[in-house]
């Protein structure tokens, strides 16, 4: 029997659901008995496999492959025939070659490997039941969070386990690259996907219609990561819509009833690449993928890991998403098999379906307690980085105060209730020990060993030393901060305004969305929920008074704004550190190569200097969202002719932007609709 793991285990879920511990059989049993059992799943339609060579063939023939192979034949001066060839390229490149002895040689590795690094994988039994019997209904989507390497094995590693149809997966292409590994990937049921398509017509034509043909088959659920890329902040990413289009168009053009969608949320204690995904952010290259180097990588397996959590989500119907959102009878207009440039109300309802998907995914992870404590001790760097140290009896009350905060906010927590507070916090303590330390009743941050050196640390390598590890502490708070941010925000745009108006609040709330819809995910439309949610909740946790005009600060919720305000302030400091560069005399004309180490120098500075307490603006992926966010308000403005990727800046709108997030232009200027740029 398996081991179930019920809500003793998890605080804060309504209803009591049932997790099972899927390595607790094979840590009983024999790995290779598992990996060689009778494996029968059922698919969609009774689904036969489909092979590769048929599948491919299938592509290569459709009607829409042959339509723009003519296309771009006339186009380039190519014969369709040599078109049509480097199509076959592009699919041998590509293309998945799943097969079911391949699939059990990698149930039987990964059982070994699973069970070296974590004490547990606890997948929801409710969420696996429906969508065991949603693919036998429906092309099935997966969609899951991306934070680690290892997400899409253990996905498929838990179908194979209860019968479900293996996925073929969306892969990066440099991982096809590694001897033997890309190999074992792609017979697993990984299909490779360039990074930089571009512009190239071709290739965007033998994804679409590869995707598209695997959908409309329904052999097999199809897994891809609406975040793009593996997140190295472990905070949800901004969603690239491409991939989505893909798979929701054989519903728009009536190919198929009806699509399922399943988000999946995939929490860790602790993640296998915090270290390298911190040097990452502080621009030190990501090593490339090879056999060799996954080789060198199984250190990893003497550390301790702690739990791996998958929630697999409610199954959601794409008809009934989509119902009143989009009109699928301009589809009618034109023959299936040719290609149709998406209205805007269908990228519309895309891009909403996406953004919707990914708030599904943070609702269903489970928070750590060390995503709690992470929270509280980024809001005393000072201490945690100075000799004396915070008290540990300070972090453990504030640690349990916090976790009510979160409880009534509805988060769902990993905090065992059959162990004592103290010792779950202990624990969890030992887990992360790369990152703190206690000692004498005090916690401390641990700093990377650094080489005997002939010549002092100089202040500038002093900050990138403390950089890596404050950025791992922020990884893992940003785990947590879409339970709190919300609310954080109007906490923010009370601290600012000094204001009690409710207009005048929710003013300078969607101005936060605006600024920071590139940092955390907003549904779009949805500012007003969001700022009745905020309300809501802190009415709830008696930190404030909510009346139809106003929304003033209680004296007992002070501690609770304190805190709120402190979340959001790394974000919006390195923000203004951003700002602060891009309005500097000699900066009119930039590049994104000055940019960056520019920025860091700058944030370096004020930190030795005192003036900057945060080390956030120093990650490469925040400085990329300012970038990203300013391109969208239009006051930073990409010249076409660059061969440098340069940039020309509006000094005057920027520093306007950084006034009116430093409270220096008061929120009446800001009283436009919603969705009005700056």
């Amino acid at each position: 029997m398996t081991e179930t793991y019920r809500d003793s285990g998890r605080a804060g879920l309504e209803d009591e659901e049932e997790f099972v511990d899927i390595l607790g059989e094979r840590r009983r049993s024999s790995d290779i008995g598992f990996s060689l059992r009778t494996f029968s799943p059922h698919p969609y339609r009774g689904a036969l496999s489909c092979s590769t060579a048929d599948l491919n063939n299938a592509v290569l023939e459709s009607q829409y492959l042959r339509y723009m192979a003519k296309e771009i034949s006339m186009e380039t001066g190519s014969s369709v025939e040599e078109v049509r060839e480097d199509a076959r390229g592009i699919l041998e490149e590509m293309s998945q070659n799943l097969q079911l002895g391949f699939i059990r040689l990698m149930a039987y590795v990964l059982s070994k490997v699973l069970k070296r690094l974590f004490s547990s994988v606890l997948v929801n039994m409710e969420g696996l039941n429906a969508l065991q019997q949603a693919v036998q209904e429906s092309p099935v989507i997966l969609m899951p969070n991306h934070r680690s390497y290892i997400d899409f094995l253990a996905i498929s590693y838990i179908m194979f386990s209860y019968d479900i149809p293996v996925p073929v997966i969306a892969a990066g292409i440099p991982l096809a690259g590694m001897k033997l590994v890309g190999e074992i990937l792609r017979r697993s049921g990984a299909f490779f996907i360039r990074r930089a398509i571009g512009s190239d017509k071709l290739y965007w034509a033998v994804l679409s219609e590869y995707v598209k043909t695997i959908v409309r088959r329904g052999f097999a659920p199809v897994e891809f990561y609406v975040e793009g890329l593996r997140s190295r902040t472990l905070k949800s990413l901004t969603p690239k819509l491409g991939m989505m289009h893909m798979v929701l168009e054989p519903y728009f053009k009536g190919e198929v009833y009806d699509i399922t969608l399943v988000p999946i949320s995939i929490s860790y204690d602790r993640v296998l690449e915090e270290s390298l995904l911190a040097h990452e952010l502080l621009g030190i290259p990501k090593p490339k993928e090879s056999t060799t180097g996954l080789l060198k990588a199984s250190k990893v397996l003497q550390e301790d890991y702690g739990s791996m959590h998958v929630n697999f989500g409610r199954p959601l119907s794409v008809r009934q998403l989509c119902e009143g959102r989009i009109n699928r009878g301009q589809y009618n207009l034109v023959p299936r098999d040719l290609p149709q440039k998406p209205s805007e109300e269908a990228q519309a309802c895309v891009s909403w379906l996406a953004h919707l998907m990914v708030r599904v995914q943070e609702e269903g992870s489970l928070i750590s307690p060390w995503s709690l404590m992470a929270c509280l001790l980024l809001q005393a760097p000072a201490t945690v980085l100075s000799e004396e140290g915070l008290l540990w009896h300070q972090l453990t009350e504030k640690t349990l105060w916090l976790r009510k905060l979160a409880l009534d906010f509805g988060a769902r927590l990993n905090w065992p209730g059959h162990v004592p507070d103290l010792d779950v916090i202990s624990s969890t303590m030992a887990i992360h020990r790369s990152v703190v330390h206690r000692k004498a009743g005090r916690v401390f941050l641990v700093q990377e060993d650094e080489p005997a050196r002939k010549h002092p640390v100089s202040p500038e390598e002093g900050v990138a030393k403390m950089a890596a590890a404050m950025l791992m502490l922020a990884s893992y708070r940003n785990q947590s901060v879409h339970v709190f941010l919300r609310p954080a925000m109007l906490a923010t745009a009370v601290r600012i305004t000094k204001s009690t108006q409710r207009d005048e609040l929710f003013a300078f709330f969607c101005f936060l969305q605006d600024v920071f819809s590139n940092e955390f995910i907003f549904i779009p439309g949805k500012s007003s929920q969001d700022f009745e949610e905020a309300c809501f909740l802190l009415k709830k946790c008696g930190a404030v008074h909510v009346s139809q005009q106003e929304v003033t600060a209680s004296a007992a919720g002070l501690e609770v704004l304190s805190f709120l305000q402190g979340l959001l302030q790394p974000f919006i400091d390195s923000y203004q550190v951003m700002f602060r560069y891009l309005c500097e005399d000699a900066v009119h004309v930039f590049s994104e190569k000055q940019f960056h180490p520019a920025v860091r120098n700058l944030a370096t500075n004020l930190i030795l200097s005192g003036e900057l307490h945060t080390y956030e603006a120093l990650s490469s992926d925040m400085q990329k969202n300012v970038l990203s966010a300013l391109r969208r308000l239009e006051t930073v403005t990409k010249l076409r002719a660059s061969e440098q990727n340069e940039h020309k800046v509006d000094q005057a709108a920027v520093r306007r932007i950084g006034d009116v997030l430093s409270g220096k232009i008061p929120p009446q200027m800001l009283q436009t609709p919603p969705d009005a740029r700056l």
